[in-house]
């Protein structure tokens, strides 16, 4: 199995929705940013939620499979990778 492309921290701190796929093992994460200010994330309290589903259509088309939210941390990102690899 090739490994599963899960982006930086600050891709989601920018407040970026990312889509990803493995063959037809698809999924899409999304970060809940809470600011401390304007320009600042507060990383503590913001998440990441992620779904997934198997299949050859987009997400709008697509019956979810599953859903989990994560920590807004290198911890979670790993969490998450390692949960979105666990399900392929």
């Amino acid at each position: 199995m090739e490994e599963l492309f899960v982006p930086t921290l600050h891709t989601f701190a920018m407040n970026n929705i990312f889509t990803g796929s493995s063959g037809l093992f698809r999924f899409r994460a999304v970060p809940n940013i809470v600011k401390l200010n304007p320009k600042e994330v507060d990383m503590e309290n913001s998440s990441i939620h992620v779904e997934y589903w198997h299949g050859l259509f987009c997400y709008e088309k697509s019956q979810m499979e599953g859903a989990q939210t994560f920590p807004m941390s290198e911890e979670g990102r790993q969490a998450m990778k390692a949960w979105l690899e666990s399900k392929i």
